[in-house]
């Protein structure tokens, strides 16, 4: 696969235990969703969180992230996550916790 499968456990191991929680294989990388929203995933270097567009300057104040620019042009909502950010606990923690807000905050599928 073209992505961290060890940064991929990371994550699949801070959601475990939360019901609605899946993967799917998308773009090159591991999407995960929350009852069918993306919450992130890992890409080749690194990986991405969806924070929504409320959350995304918060997340960008996270060292190890930017902007997630996957089409060329900045998406909105979404950050681009280091690989050395992805592997620290508490960084990954704290995406991981906007991401499961934002993914929260949306109606249901």
């Amino acid at each position: 696969m073209a992505y961290d499968e060890g940064l991929a456990a990371l994550i699949r191991d801070d959601l475990a235990g939360l019901d609605g929680v899946t993967e799917r294989k998308m773009f090159g990388g591991l999407c995960f969703q929350l009852h069918g929203h993306m919450v992130g995933g890992v890409h080749k270097g690194g990986g991405m969180m969806r924070v929504g567009k409320a959350r995304e300057a918060t997340a960008r104040a996270i060292p190890g992230t930017g902007p997630m620019t996957f089409t060329g042009r900045p998406m909105a909502g979404m950050v681009d996550v280091s690989e050395e950010a992805l592997a620290d606990d508490t960084r990954r923690g704290q995406l991981l916790a906007l991401a499961l807000e934002n993914a929260r905050s949306l109606p249901p599928k």
